[in-house]
């Protein structure tokens, strides 16, 4: 809309500028009015390309700034599971996960049809099959974060602040509450030292393909979820996300 102004406004001035060279200004001068109006040209110009390539640059860079937070994120997710299919709930503690990524073991199993004869009764038997899973050994979580940073998996990339980490449970049905968790960061201090009125717009995002609200967040405390609040071209890549 500003940008619109400067437009529609460049053309009044424009316009009321030349009846005024035609009407007031003698003929020997207006070589040089000619020339001051070749400046305030060349100034609206400038002030109108900075209007069109502004919003474009803060979309480019703010998903290059999205797509490194979201990589963090995304380790987060993937410890909190881990951790999960050992603890059978989630942690709030940054420190026992990483721990947990450094000593933990996950168990690796193995399922068997076994067949057993029941008694029906009256003599009656039958042959029934049913699983049977045992446990065959046991992987370090280590294994699945080879090569990544999780040691500062909670630190928000391009800011000093850290992401929040709280554990809760919600009723998924009637009379069955299962741990949820969330892991999340405000869109300020990642957007910090980009336009204002950019990043107030951004807080408010509501589309389908940004994303949603004022954080930018995995999992959730009132629903069953891992995933996150990002739009499906972040998981393509950080590379990807800053050319999208």
């Amino acid at each position: 809309m500003n940008l619109v102004l400067m437009i529609l406004a460049a053309f009044v001035v424009a316009f009321l500028l030349a009846v005024l060279v035609v009407k007031f200004v003698p003929l020997k001068m207006r070589w040089l009015v000619s020339l001051l109006l070749l400046g305030a040209t060349a100034f609206l110009g400038y002030k109108i390309y900075n209007g069109i390539m502004e919003p474009i640059n803060f979309n480019k860079n703010k998903k290059g700034r999205y797509a490194k937070v979201i990589k963090n994120l995304k380790l987060i997710r993937d410890a909190e599971i881990k951790y999960k299919e050992v603890k059978g709930t989630y942690t709030n503690n940054k420190d026992s996960l990483i721990n947990f990524i450094q000593t933990g073991k996950l168990a690796l199993t193995e399922t068997n049809n076994v067949e057993e004869k029941v008694d029906r009764g009256g003599g009656i038997f039958v042959t029934v099959s049913k699983k049977v899973v045992d446990t065959i050994g046991y992987e370090p979580v280590l294994k699945y974060f080879e090569g990544k940073d999780y040691k500062n998996m909670f630190n928000v990339p391009g800011t000093d602040k850290q992401f929040e980490l709280a554990t809760a449970r919600v009723e998924k049905v009637a009379g069955l509450e299962v741990p949820v968790f969330e892991a999340k960061i405000s869109k300020k201090p990642i957007l910090e030292g980009m336009n204002p009125s950019l990043i107030k717009q951004e807080l408010e995002a509501l589309e389908s393909d940004q994303i949603k609200g004022e954080f930018v967040s995995v999992g959730s405390l009132n629903e069953v979820t891992t995933g996150g609040n990002w739009p499906p071209y972040y998981d393509k890549g950080e590379a990807i996300a800053k050319d999208e």
